[in-house]
């Protein structure tokens, strides 16, 4: 498959877009069109012939774009090859084991049959909008705890299935 691939995402302070980005650039690399944007900013993917969603993890629900994308653009995700991913724990646990989807993101992967979902290490650093992030950098419990080498080789998995894809 030579195909269009769209990797939409809801973040709140760029990690995820960061995340997103390189998703985009694995895929790109390995023979696919790919663009990161905004879940906000998708109209619509009637465009893409497949298509990656992840959103930042805010006190175990999904950052409100990919949640808002994925009602909104349900029947067409449903009709295409869909991925998930999450990104926020403050923590290393992502790379340590499998982190399951929390249970909004979980019923829409079964209700867009989605192939795969997995959690990625999230950020939080000096400078991040909001009350709550404040809280948690006075805590000492931000930093960042991606792991850009799980990403690429997921994002790798994913471009593998689709070139193989008919």
């Amino acid at each position: 498959m030579t195909g269009n691939v769209l990797v939409a995402y809801g973040t709140t302070n760029g990690s995820t877009a960061q995340i997103a980005e390189a998703i985009a650039d694995v895929l790109r690399k390995n023979g696919l069109t790919a663009d990161a944007l905004p879940a906000r900013t998708v109209a619509s993917v009637s465009s893409y012939d497949a298509v990656v969603v992840g959103g930042g993890l805010y006190a175990g629900r999904w950052h409100k774009d990919a949640r808002r994308f994925v009602r909104r653009h349900g029947r067409a995700l449903a009709e295409r090859p869909l991925w998930l991913f999450s990104s926020g724990p403050l923590d290393p646990s992502a790379s340590e084991r499998d982190i399951p989807p929390v249970p909004g993101v979980k019923k829409a992967m079964v209700r867009l049959d989605a192939r795969e979902h997995v959690t990625f290490g999230g950020c939080l650093e000096e400078g991040a909008k909001g009350w709550v992030a404040g809280m948690i950098l006075r805590s000492g419990k931000g930093g960042d705890f991606r792991d850009f080498t799980a990403i690429e080789e997921w994002a790798r998995r994913v471009a593998a299935e689709l070139t193989d894809w008919d």
